[in-house]
């Protein structure tokens, strides 16, 4: 057996002991002897593979099918650019906490630096975005007992600093693998698959990992709520921002146990929260009823992403801001947190509160109702606004309400970043029953569509439902290989969902510019593509159709996966509508000021 070839068995070997289940190939030649390994280990039955041909889809696919599956997912690719392709997905790997095993190949040392083909500086590539990085070395002839140590335990190393076990800090590991040729097997017979590793290159008895990380015996433990605000406080507020689901449903229990109003965004888990109000920033964007209902003290669970009147809040002096956050680093979007603590939680445990639960009859409970009242009122006017040109068919706006509320229990819903994922936070009601998932780590629109194909496979491997994605069209356009998995590769039960409005719709809603600007804005910012999406994601294999009412999406949803369903919007009206929106929230709530 050559060096590589061991070596590349090793690893695959170790990387199934420590408990990964899938992993994402894009193809190469300098990669060849660990993708031919993980597809051993396929045939055997040991992993899923996924194959792909872009490696920027692959990393995230791969981002998706660990942020859904919770476990460490790698990516492997060959030298040189192709490695550069999964630094977005690292990013927000990086941001979002999640467990992304960045597998470079590359030349061995007396290649590079000479002009060799397909090489560049590998070493350090994703700089500080990687938890660790380490440029594993050559394999090499005769030091077989050595280097199986040596390789296995890193392998087991970059698995628990991925998952964070230790640190409490889960994210991405870029391992280098330096590769000489030859590349191919030179030991297997025509017709047969290698044994497992054995003798010299065996692993721990029993399948066990090389090395496992040792807690307590329960995990990692939370700080608790400690009622740490002003003296007397009785005015809590929480705020959920982007964070695993188990910590948003974890913090909703106590927001519950509490009677808290909760102000979640809807990738944070706490949707389920008996307290999670509508459209928090349409609440929070109307000054005049905040500032007779505004909380003593705001308690914030992950890292809140997209309203700015919710910063704005948690930079008020007024308020005292209590940050609990998913990893030991934590969002302080109003420089104001005078607590910080980890909301870490073991499986069961929640974040907990000192003192009794505020009396219906009390001030605390009385201002806590008077919130949800708000939040109804405010849901009622949206709702008018929104169905008032019901016979015009459907906005963007109103997708984003009627695609939540269609979606049945036990689904999945990955949000684009942009406009949809906002229009969900405003207008949506919060439901228990779903998963939703969101890339607000660094909220770049690439890979939108391989990270739900991956969050859809590893959901629905889980024994969950069918899965769904909204997305701008741009978001859709940005990642086309998204939809080209190769022959034979797994299809999940997804339903894409795009409001086309041919461009950036979002920045018809920036601040007004200046008038000579205005013959430019079409150019650098709505980026028209003139595209029939219908027929584009046709080309590309994928049942789709175009729908323009609330009775064709409601059959488009129920038709199953994989499809593309396109609603046809209008930016300019879109942001009209946004408008009024916002004022119609301000006037029902002015109908509530004494």
């Amino acid at each position: 057996m050559n060096p590589s070839t061991a070596f590349a068995r090793v690893l695959v070997d170790e990387l199934v002991r420590g408990g990964v289940t899938d992993a994402v190939v894009a193809p190469g030649s300098r990669s060849a002897p660990v993708a031919l390994a993980l597809a051993d280990a396929e045939v055997a039955g040991r992993l899923r593979l996924h194959v792909r041909i872009d490696e920027r889809t692959a990393s995230f696919l791969a981002l998706g099918l660990a942020k859904s599956g919770g476990r460490p997912v790698p990516v492997l690719t060959t030298s040189g650019t192709a490695t550069a392709h999964l630094h977005a997905a690292v990013l927000e790997a990086h941001e979002s906490g999640v467990p992304l095993l960045a597998l470079t190949a590359d030349r061995p040392p007396e290649l590079r630096a000479t002009g060799a083909n397909q090489t560049i500086d590998q070493v350090g590539l994703y700089g500080g975005a990687v938890r660790w990085a380490l440029d594993v070395g050559v394999p090499e002839p005769g030091r077989e007992v050595a280097q199986n140590r040596y390789w296995r335990s890193v392998v087991a190393k970059a698995l628990v600093v991925a998952r964070g076990e230790l640190s409490g800090d889960p994210g991405p590991v870029h391992l280098n693998l330096a590769l000489r040729e030859p590349l191919m097997p030179t030991d297997a017979a025509p017709g047969t698959r290698p044994a497992l590793p054995a003798g010299e290159f065996a692993g721990r008895p029993d399948g066990a990992p090389w090395t496992t990380a040792v807690t307590d015996g329960s995990g990692r433990r939370s700080a608790p709520l400690t009622g740490a605000g002003p003296a007397g406080s009785a005015r809590t507020l929480l705020v959920a921002g982007d964070a695993p689901s188990a910590v948003g449903r974890a913090a909703a229990v106590v927001a519950d146990q509490r009677g808290w109003p909760v102000l979640a965004e809807p990738s944070s888990g706490a949707w389920g929260a008996a307290g999670a109000l509508r459209g928090p920033s349409l609440l929070l964007g109307a000054a005049d009823w905040l500032a007779a209902h505004r909380p003593d003290r705001v308690v914030v669970v992950g890292r809140p992403t997209l309203s700015r009147p919710v910063n704005a809040l948690l930079g008020d002096p007024a308020v005292s801001v209590e940050t609990y956050g998913p990893t030991p680093r934590w969002a302080d979007p109003g420089r104001g947190s005078t607590v910080v603590g980890s909301a870490q939680l073991d499986p069961g445990l929640a974040l907990r509160e000192v003192g009794p639960r505020p009396a219906a009859g009390s001030v605390a409970g009385g201002w806590a109702a008077a919130w949800s009242e708000a939040a109804a009122k405010v849901g009622r006017a949206v709702d008018a606004e929104l169905d008032e040109h019901v016979g015009r068919g459907l906005t963007a706006a109103r997708l984003a309400r009627d695609l939540v509320a269609t979606l049945p229990a036990g689904a999945l819903l990955v949000l684009g970043s942009s406009t949809p994922v906002r229009d969900v936070d405003r207008l949506a009601v919060p439901r228990p029953g779903l998963t939703v998932l969101a890339n607000r780590g660094v909220a770049g629109i690439d890979g939108t569509i391989s990270t739900a194909v991956g969050a859809a496979l590893a959901h629905q491997g889980a024994g969950g439902g069918p899965a769904f994605a909204l997305m701008g069209d741009l978001t859709f356009l940005h990642d086309l290989t998204g939809l080209l998995p190769g022959s034979g590769e797994p299809r999940p039960d997804l339903t894409v969902v795009v409001p086309d409005n041919d461009g950036g719709g979002i920045f018809a809603q920036l601040e007004p510019g200046q008038p000579q600007y205005a013959a430019s804005y079409q150019r650098v910012f709505g980026t028209p593509h003139g595209r029939d999406l219908v027929a584009v994601a046709r080309s590309l294999g994928w049942a789709a159709t175009a729908v323009s009412d609330a009775a064709q999406l409601v059959a488009a949803l129920g038709a199953g996966g994989p499809r593309v369903v396109v609603v046809r919007t209008d930016a300019a009206a879109e942001a009209a509508l946004a408008v009024r929106l916002r004022e119609a929230a301000a006037a029902a709530l002015a109908e509530l000021q004494p």
